[in-house]
């Protein structure tokens, strides 16, 4: 009891020169486990563009998902559409595919019969 009252004197000779504190150092200054905090709330400077704006901004200079060479938004549209319709579905050989298939079956046959190689 008497540590208690000790720790709560410091403390309070510590809150004398302190004009804001946060409730949570307030708090651990009784239990004797932190220092106090300052509350103070600072803006931010005035050369940085707020995150909002940035959202919303147009972006008018692209580069090429091929080389990364900077594009024009009319020439960066074209090659998305050529990317675009350009995408096909790739032809696998025969043998390959027969391959693949006997596999799945062996992968799916595996756990009934365990004893396959």
């Amino acid at each position: 009891m008497r540590l208690l009252t000790e720790l709560l004197s410091r403390g309070e000779a510590m809150l004398k020169g302190i004009k804001l504190l946060s409730w949570a150092a307030a708090l651990s200054l009784a239990g004797a486990t932190a220092l106090p905090v300052r509350a103070e709330i600072q803006l931010p400077p005035p050369e940085e563009i707020p995150e909002e704006i940035l959202r919303t901004e147009i972006i008018t200079e692209a580069r090429s998902p091929l080389n990364g060479e900077p594009l024009s938004p009319a020439a960066y549209a074209e090659l998305q559409a050529q990317l675009e319709a350009r995408q096909t579905t790739p032809t696998v050989r025969s043998d390959l595919r027969q391959l693949i298939l006997l596999l799945q079956i062996r992968r799916g046959l595996k756990p009934i019969l365990p004893f396959l190689p």
